[in-house]
């Protein structure tokens, strides 16, 4: 196991473990919203997408470990990568670095966090249900509804919102970052790979925060 450990405590390696996480969790992330924009096909297109997940059974808990998997290997390589960079970058190179840095990749681990933050409250209020009596009180599929009650309140659709800005401007550094790091980095395909993030970003935040908004006006009620 001697390999292993070389391999995670380089920098390369933790690199590659972040890029990989992160294009597992991405994946994951498109699935999601796929899943979530049948809130505009009505309450049975949601409903029956619910239940034919929770009828997976062991296979979802199997997904959703994975997924816990990835996502802790992500956030600890994350940040080992972050302070091993800091401890090893004179002063005078971090403020020209700075300048030239965009703003999305100088935030990456705040918006990191803040998405860490936001992750855990999203599923102690749609998945356990925990943090709003009258979701407690729905029967098991009853999703759309959930989601119409959950969103009917301003803070909990500001939150929602403001989450899935962060989640874009994360992925718009976080999707090219990736691809650069698995090696799409060959100069014809530079200015390609550097437009994916921006643009995945953009779409995936539109995409998640038409549901909030869309209740907020009353669009879907």
């Amino acid at each position: 196991m001697g390999w292993l450990r070389q391999t995670t405590d380089s920098s390369i390696g933790g690199k590659l473990i972040v890029a990989v996480t992160g294009l597992a969790m991405v994946g994951f992330v498109v699935a999601h919203l796929s899943g979530n924009l049948l809130v505009f096909g009505g309450p049975q297109a949601v409903n029956s997408y619910a239940e034919g997940l929770r009828k997976l059974g062991a296979l979802l808990w199997v997904a959703r470990i994975g997924l816990l998997v990835m996502a802790t290997l992500h956030i600890v390589f994350a940040i080992k990568l972050n302070l091993a960079n800091r401890a090893a970058r004179p002063q005078a190179y971090a403020v020209k670095t700075y300048r030239r840095a965009s703003f999305a990749s100088r935030s990456m681990l705040l918006t990191g966090m803040a998405l860490l933050g936001y992750i855990l409250f999203h599923l102690a209020h749609f998945t356990f249900r925990a943090t709003s009596p009258e979701l407690a009180a729905l029967g098991e599929y009853e999703v759309y509804q959930m989601i119409v009650l959950s969103f009917q309140q301003p803070l909990i659709a500001g939150l929602y919102i403001v989450s899935m800005l962060l989640l874009g401007l994360h992925l718009s550094h976080g999707v090219s970052s990736l691809f650069q790091t698995l090696g799409f980095n060959h100069p014809k395909y530079r200015s390609l790979v550097g437009s994916i993030g921006p643009i995945l970003g953009v779409l995936l935040a539109l995409g998640f925060s038409s549901i909030p908004a869309a209740v907020l006006f009353g669009l879907l009620k």
